[in-house]
């Protein structure tokens, strides 16, 4: 494999999250490991974000991604359509590359110094920060298009990914060798939501299924309405997911089953379809509607606590709930920060390019990665 490697100052990296728990890795807050900063796809942190955000700096690496940052030890990382996986340290300085010679779309996670990645050539690689060499590869026979996960189970650590060959698979974190794999009879486009030993994902076949990770056995699955393109999001023992119709369901989950379901937001005639991850707090689901609204939804009662009309085209970015803040991105290139509890907008920032991914926010900072490979820092000056 054509490959290269540059390494600066990685001592520091901090270690991961306990299995099964749904938790960042690391407790200094410098750790977003996944795209949606947990393994249960939430999109809540309890962190705060900057009083007064200012852009404190931004690199522009020059090539195309569709990746959402993820962040380690302080250090950012994503990869580009060429293949090359980069890390962009604190001050802004690029510390960190590698070539996997192979187109990558997808996301990254990181654990324990290991980042795992997956490649339109249909490969899983698990790449060491700190030998900045390939620990393990695992082969499909499709292309990986989104972030793994990782799970944990009778003193067991796996990661577990879908591919477009149909299956989803569930490997030894460390050995990379497989566990086990389900066949969905679809291709698998999005990310995996960790609950407890099992992971939730949806379809372009309009199935919500649940899988055990131990077995790689369908413990349930559901027929919603439209297809789903993003992946549920997952709070306690309730699982939330948009379809392309406009509707949002609520998963009540107990014992590996959907013991309880319900459209918690009834699509409208002048709604738009959900393409983006739901964030989920307590009390509320916060989505970002094709319409251009960004709602506030009552896990309760189902009712519009307020909606909010963003700049321009939304496209796939996911909102994040940040304590009582909500930042949120559109496709046209606007970061907006809104007050959870009542929707007003307290701060803007036009980055002017596209934004797919979403956000990753760590202890004072927080980060926008565009469409054009120009990874933006902003905190407190």
């Amino acid at each position: 494999m054509k490959w290269l490697c540059l390494l600066i100052g990685m001592a520091g990296l901090q270690a991961g999250c306990v299995e099964g728990e749904d938790t960042m890795d690391g407790g200094d807050g410098m750790n977003w490991p996944f795209f949606r900063g947990n393994a249960s796809l939430s999109g809540y942190t309890d962190r705060s974000l900057p009083r007064n955000p200012s852009l404190l700096w931004s690199y522009k690496s020059g090539v195309r991604t569709v990746s959402s940052p993820i962040v380690y030890g302080g250090t950012t990382y994503w990869c580009d359509k060429k293949g090359q996986v980069r890390g962009i340290g604190l001050e802004g300085k690029e510390t960190f590359i590698y070539d996997l010679g192979s187109p990558v779309e997808a996301t990254p996670m990181v654990h324990d110094s290991v980042l795992y990645i997956g490649r339109m050539d249909g490969w899983m690689s698990a790449i060491s920060l700190e030998t900045c060499d390939t620990l393990w590869n695992f082969e499909t026979m499709g292309q990986i298009s989104a972030s793994p996960n990782r799970v944990g189970f009778e003193g067991r650590k796996a990661i577990v990914f879908g591919s477009y060959d149909n299956y989803l698979y569930c490997v030894d974190e460390r050995t990379g060798q497989e566990i086990n794999r389900f066949e969905s009879g679809y291709y698998l486009n999005g990310a995996v939501a960790l609950w407890k030993k099992h992971v939730l994902f949806g379809g372009c076949d309009s199935w919500i299924r649940v899988i055990d990770c131990k077995t790689g056995m369908r413990t349930d699955s559901l027929l919603i309405d439209a297809y789903v393109p993003a992946s549920p999001a997952i709070r306690g023992d309730y699982a939330y997911v948009g379809d392309y119709a406009g509707d949002i369901y609520e998963l009540n989950l107990e014992g590996g089953k959907i013991t309880r379901q319900r459209k918690v937001f009834v699509a409208t005639d002048e709604g738009g379809s959900f393409v983006s991850v739901p964030a989920v707090t307590n009390d509320r689901l916060y989505v970002l509607s094709g319409d251009r609204h960004l709602y506030a939804i009552d896990r309760i009662d189902g009712t519009v606590s307020w909606k909010y009309l963003l700049k321009g085209r939304v496209g796939e970015s996911s909102p994040v709930v940040c304590s009582d803040k909500v930042i949120v991105c559109t496709k046209t290139g606007i970061v907006s920060i809104l007050d959870a509890k009542s929707g007003v907008l307290e701060w803007e920032y036009d980055t002017g390019e596209q934004i797919i991914g979403s956000p990753a926010i760590i202890k004072d900072h927080f980060f926008i990665l565009t469409a054009k490979g120009t990874l933006f820092c902003f905190g407190n000056n």
